[in-house]
This record gives C-alpha cells, sequence and structure tokens, in this order.
C-alpha cells in the first residue's frame, strides 16, 4: 500500500515513473523490455484524490463536469483510478446518492455471486484460485479424463459446451496478459481474471470470449480489490466495445469503424488515403489492433490507462448511466436535452462536438480520429516510404512506445473539427 505522504510526493516537480511503478510493479527482469512511459501526475491537472473527494456533495452527488474537466486535462491519480473509471463507463449515476450507489453495488455483487456459483456448479475450478490451460472437453462434448477436478459428465448443451470449449483459451490468454506486472506473478490474482472473463463470456453468450478480451479486462482486476466490482467495471466498458469483438466468417468485429477511419482520412487528408488505396491498403486493416483493443500494445501499461481514462472523459455522455439501466428513457432524454445549455457541460470535449453537430454514429468513436490522428502524425513518413503494405505496417509497428498519449487526444479532436467541418460542406 502506498502511503499519503508518498501520494503528495507524486505531485512534486520530481515526481517521475518510478512513483507511478509503485502502484504497478514491474518485474526486474522485464523493465527493459516495456515500452517507455510519458505520463505523470501533474498538480494542479491531474484528478487528485482530493479533488476527487471535494467533488461530492453531502449525500453523494457528484460535479461531473468538474471531474471531466480535470481528468481531460491531466487523467486520474493512480490511487483513486478505479473508483473514477466507474463514473466513467456509466457503473454509477453522479446524480445517486452514496447510499444509493452501495445499494446498486451490493445487488451488482450478488448478481455476479449468482453468475459464479452457477458457473461453479458446471466447473468447479472457477473461484478456486486457481484456472485451467488446457481443453475440459471435446468438440463433442466428451469430457477429458482430469482427475474429477474440472467436468465428469458429457455435456448435451450447445450454450455450456461452447462456453466450456473457451475456457482454456481464456486461460491461455490470461498466461501471456500483461506478464511484466508482478501482479501477475500471482497466480490468485491471474485466478481472478480467468473468473472474470470466463463468467463474462458465460453471460454474455452472444459474443462469449474473443482474445483481445483479456487486455480490456486486466486494468479492471487490477484496479479494483472486489472481484465483482471489477466485473461490473468490465462489463460497462465491453458495451463500448463489445462490437468489436463481434467477428463471423465474413467479417471482423472492427469493420465498421475501420471502415469509417477509411472515410475519415479520404476526406482530411486525400492524399495519404490514395497512397494507401494505391498499395492496397484501403481498408486499412494495419489499424486493426489498435481500434480492437484501445491502443493496449502501442502504450506502456500506465500511459495505457491515462490514454483510456482520457478517451472517456472525452467521449462521456452524462446519460450513459440510463443508457444502459433504463434505454427507453435515456432515447427519450438524448432527444429531450440535446441542447440544454447547463447540460451540455456535463459531456466531455469529444461527444460535446457529436451533440452540437448532431452527429451520433457510434462508429465514429474517438479511438477512430485517434487512429487517424496516429495515421496523420506518420503521414510523410508513409507518403515517402511506404512501397507497399508491409511497409505501412512496419511504420505503425514502429509507433510503439513512442506515442504521446495527450499529443494523440489533442490532435483526435483537432481531425474530428477538420472532418465534421469538411463533412458539412459536402
Amino acid at each position: 500500500m502506498v502511503g499519503w505522504e508518498a501520494i503528495a510526493g507524486m505531485f512534486g516537480k520530481n515526481a517521475g515513473t518510478e512513483d507511478l511503478e509503485a502502484f504497478y510493479p514491474v518485474r526486474p527482469e522485464c523493465k527493459a523490455d516495456i515500452p517507455k512511459t510519458r505520463f505523470r501526475p501533474r498538480a494542479g491537472k491531474t484528478l487528485s484524490a482530493r479533488r476527487w473527494h471535494a467533488a461530492f456533495s453531502e449525500d453523494g452527488h457528484l460535479d461531473i463536469a468538474k471531474v471531466l474537466r480535470r481528468i481531460q486535462r491531466g487523467g486520474i491519480h493512480p490511487s483513486i483510478k478505479g473508483l473514477v473509471w466507474e463514473f466513467l463507463l456509466g457503473c454509477f449515476d453522479p446524480n445517486s446518492s452514496f447510499e444509493d450507489r452501495n445499494q446498486l453495488r451490493q445487488q451488482r455483487r450478488e448478481r455476479y455471486g449468482m453468475w459464479k456459483t452457477e458457473c461453479q456448479n458446471m466447473v468447479p475450478v472457477i473461484g478456486s484460485g486457481k484456472f485451467i490451460t488446457t481443453p475440459i472437453i471435446t468438440d463433442d462434448g466428451q469430457p477429458i479424463e482430469d482427475g474429477g477436478w474440472h467436468v465428469t459428465s458429457a455435456v448435451a448443451d450447445k450454450k455450456v459446451a461452447q462456453w466450456m470449449l473457451s475456457l482454456h483459451q481464456i486461460g491461455l490468454d490470461v498466461v501471456r496478459t500483461d506478464r511484466a506486472l508482478t501482479f501477475y506473478e500471482n497466480e490468485t490474482n491471474q485466478a481472478k481474471l480467468w473468473d472474470v472473463l470466463a463468467i463474462y463470456s458465460w453471460v454474455d453468450d452472444d459474443i462469449g470470449y474473443v482474445q483481445g478480451m483479456n487486455d480490456i479486462c486486466s486494468p479492471m482486476v487490477i484496479l479494483l480489490e472486489n472481484e465483482a466490482d471489477a466485473f461490473w467495471c468490465f462489463e460497462r466498458a465491453m458495451r463500448k466495445l463489445r462490437e468489436n469483438f463481434r467477428c463471423s466468417t465474413n467479417s471482423i468485429g472492427v469493420q465498421s469503424q475501420l471502415s469509417t477511419l477509411s472515410q475519415v482520412i479520404r476526406t482530411v487528408d486525400p492524399k495519404l488515403h490514395q497512397h494507401l488505396e494505391d498499395l492496397d491498403g484501403g481498408e486499412y486493416l494495419f489499424a486493426f489492433r489498435m481500434l480492437m483493443v484501445l491502443f493496449r500494445r502501442e502504450f506502456s501499461f500506465i500511459d495505457a490507462l491515462y490514454l483510456w481514462e482520457v478517451m472517456w472523459a472525452m467521449e462521456y455522455n452524462p446519460n450513459i448511466f440510463s443508457s444502459y439501466e433504463l434505454p427507453s428513457t435515456a432515447s427519450d432524454s438524448n432527444s429531450a436535452q440535446t441542447f440544454d445549455q447547463k447540460l451540455l457541460k456535463q459531456y466531455g470535449k469529444f461527444e460535446r462536438i457529436n451533440v452540437k453537430n448532431g452527429h451520433t454514429d457510434k462508429n465514429s468513436a474517438l479511438a477512430v480520429y485517434l487512429a487517424a490522428s496516429v495515421l496523420e502524425s506518420k503521414n510523410k513518413v508513409i507518403l515517402k516510404e511506404a512501397k507497399g503494405l508491409d511497409d505501412v505496417v512496419k511504420i505503425m509497428g514502429d509507433i510503439t512506445g513512442n506515442l504521446d498519449a495527450k499529443k494523440a487526444c489533442k490532435e483526435a479532436l483537432k481531425i474530428q473539427n477538420k472532418y465534421l467541418k469538411k463533412a458539412k460542406k459536402s
């Protein structure tokens, strides 16, 4: 546990990444292999624990506009990230009281507990502090001998069988997830991540588990000590991202966003788009990974978290909670409150621009404009050096560890403005 004196010190002029790594320790043998961290908490800019607590009224109502402004300026201090993320992702309504949220949190923990028990009854290893990395049933539902630890009888139900067949893949991905962090040296923590992903894939049987979800879920498991709270934070994040993971034999989940990215670049930088078209890169598949897992691989762990929270703050819509809890009510309030100036202050910068312009395309997420800003930053190199699609892939691959998250977000907003203006004229 990091003490308050240490936390205060992290806002000093000489605060560095060494202090931040006290929250997310890296295994010594891995330090040379991970991308450089650029984010540092800044006094007067980063949302601190003191500012966070001061943003609540006596009964617990949160001044979300004030919080968003601070996050957009300098991110969130590690000591409160998990708590703030729950609001950014729509787990809780800023207009609720402490009591309301405590009741809702307890209800959700109980619901998660029910799902977990349901899964445990089918696969007892769930919740044991262990996890699996080998198949527990055959493709036709027959149990694989394992000493009675997993499944003991044939599985006829297609939903159950499909879920069980995914569990070892989740385990294999868990082993590979954020291996540089000491947090995952502990098998219990790996098992916690596996449990959350396994239970999520049971609950969301439409999409189930897809590789990459582990990269989204891992920070929630690290930031939120209670497993159920981590699950619900992940579940809310997946509300934003789940279509990215919907794949079929004919399409990939992020295809619609890739199409939007193509449209954005075609509009704001026709020359670059034409060059990519000439290289057979007009489908922008080289940006697949960026959009799929929200730039997790392009940044250090700490910088990725900073990028996410700034993105979520910029995309924040005050109706997010009601849109998840009461969808029909939310759609009515969205249309009724669009031009309420007081309410507009409760929107993030990116979403506010969309609302003002009547732009509601869900595929035009900030991540698309971020990808566009990365492409634009490599404009000259791509035009000069890329003679084939492999060259584009290499150029984009070289950005790992060399991106500035704050600068990328600023550029993304500029591209959004430019795109919307040009789109209006056409």
